[in-house]
């Protein structure tokens, strides 16, 4: 049996987009919970703005704004950091192997003919194949796996279902 692997380049680049947006969280979350709290409220306008506040400006609401964004922009970080994380160990994890008789995934095996149908819509400009199959539907992506393209080349000689659209 042949077997699905997470593409290398596609684990990378995702992993690389982690550690940024780990690292940008960080920094935001240095400035809205470290920094910015412990500077004087004029001498953070002065930073960010690059000249002396005016005397109707309300410096202490201007620190507190800028708190709350840094803080904000911290938590949209790590949440995005967490999304992408989470996809590329989902992707990594996907079980999925074939062989002259059928393919296996989940723990469940298939037969070529249990193939009800194959939404190819996306195959040529992504590289994306959906099998429907009698427990529900199996999406797999060339780019986020090596293998795939081996295995609808597989599907095309075994299943009829493969040249639906």
């Amino acid at each position: 049996m042949k077997k699905i692997e997470l593409n290398r380049e596609y684990a990378m680049r995702h992993l690389l987009a982690t550690a940024v947006f780990v690292a940008m969280g960080c920094w935001f979350g240095y400035d809205g919970f470290v920094r910015y709290p412990a500077a004087d409220a004029a001498a953070l306008y002065e930073s960010i703005e690059g000249s002396a506040p005016s005397p109707e400006t309300d410096i202490e609401k201007f620190k507190r704004q800028k708190i709350d964004s840094q803080r904000l922009f911290s938590a949209f970080l790590l949440c995005v950091a967490a999304v992408v994380g989470l996809r590329l160990l989902k992707n990594s994890r996907l079980d999925f192997s074939w062989g002259e008789t059928g393919f296996e995934t989940g723990g469940r095996r298939y037969s070529f003919d249990d193939v009800v149908s194959c939404d190819l819509s996306r195959w040529k400009s992504k590289g994306i194949l959906v099998l429907r199959v009698p427990s529900g539907r199996i999406a797999l992506d060339s780019w986020h796996h090596k293998g795939v393209k081996e295995f609808k080349e597989m599907l095309d000689e075994k299943s009829g279902a493969a040249q639906q659209a």
